[in-house]
């Protein structure tokens, strides 16, 4: 079958496999080893502003650990009615947030505007009876696999600062949306870096095996969560295996040429879609409307996909897609 299942099941990349065969050697256990100790350095050179990274083992910890730093129990994260921390992590942010709530709002193609938060929000009353949002989080790329632009970001970002909200990115395919959102793709990551408070810096679904960076821009939050990830279970003894996961991926700009690759694959398909696409293709996902019949053609030519409801499939590629199959798969949509 050509996969388009997931970029979950993409493999690692080998660039990747070479860089933990180096590390495999002695060292300080734990973070304290030297590659976990390059890690506020290298974001910090690639974002232009001073960070922590920690890295962690799934992107459910990231986004959770990160979200920890800035939500009391009592308090609610504002997130979008499909994203994933609500939909896809099996309750993980109440259990890391010891029982804060998400509060759950609506916005087209899983993204959320101001106007959309300050619809759930402002009707909260500021008093002890009910729980008071602390901070927001939204998905770049979003879960239908649309981007947010940099003035989308600043917006977002002037209100959330003006509401005193932290303002939380999970990024499980930030490269994607970086390398989809400018020709200067390292320039957008560092602009979107400087409007959110914590990034959950996505490697896996790009080339890694096990790693993803918790990015930090409040060195006291980084304090804190360090405490937190002991806390969850989630310091590893040997974290210099994750460490070199990310530093390899930084390396050269790794993680913008695979998330390309994946972005140029998509465009490919999304060209054979035409009214079919039921959101703007600005990364590596495409929702497609199909009946049940043409799911099951595509399918019988050797095509693997998640159907999306009754009446629609999605399709995601990634750094290891085979440009053949791309090709067959636009094709074979363009023959229905």
């Amino acid at each position: 079958m050509s996969q388009f299942l997931s970029d979950n099941n993409a493999a690692v990349h080998p660039d990747v496999w070479a860089a933990m065969q180096a590390a495999d050697s002695p060292d300080a256990p734990y973070d304290g080893d030297a590659l976990s100790a390059a890690l506020d350095e290298r974001f910090s050179d690639l974002f232009g502003r001073d960070c922590a990274a920690l890295w962690v083992a799934t992107g459910t910890a990231a986004n959770c650990l990160a979200l920890a730093t800035m939500v009391q129990p009592h308090g609610g994260v504002v997130c979008h009615e499909e994203a994933h921390i609500e939909v896809d992590e099996g309750g993980a942010p109440g259990f890391f947030l010891h029982g804060a709530k998400l509060m759950l709002a609506s916005g087209t193609s899983a993204k959320l505007t101001h106007e959309d938060i300050a619809r759930l929000i402002d009707p909260v009353r500021d008093d002890v009876h009910q729980v008071q949002p602390h901070a927001i989080a939204i998905t770049q790329a979003s879960e239908y696999g649309c981007t947010y632009s940099r003035d989308e970001l600043s917006t977002l970002s002037r209100f959330a600062h003006d509401r005193s909200l932290g303002l939380h990115m999970d990024g499980a395919r930030f490269a994607n949306a970086a390398a989809g959102m400018s020709d200067n793709a390292q320039e957008a990551a560092s602009q979107a870096a400087h409007r959110v408070d914590s990034l959950a810096f996505g490697f896996i679904k790009n080339g890694g095996l096990n790693a993803e960076a918790v990015v930090l821009f409040d060195p006291q939050q980084a304090d804190l969560a360090k405490y937190r990830r002991k806390r969850a279970g989630h310091l590893q003894c040997k974290g210099r295996y994750l460490a070199a996961q990310i530093l390899a991926m930084l390396e050269g700009d790794l993680w913008l040429a695979n998330a390309r690759h994946a972005n140029a694959a998509a465009t490919e398909i999304a060209g054979a879609c035409g009214g079919r696409l039921m959101h703007p293709v600005q990364a590596n996902e495409l929702f497609v409307n199909l009946s049940g019949d043409e799911r099951e053609a595509l399918r019988k030519q050797g095509f693997d996909f998640y159907d999306w409801g009754d009446d629609a499939a999605r399709f995601v590629t990634a750094w290891n897609t085979r440009a053949d199959d791309a090709s067959k798969l636009a094709q074979a949509i363009a023959a229905l």
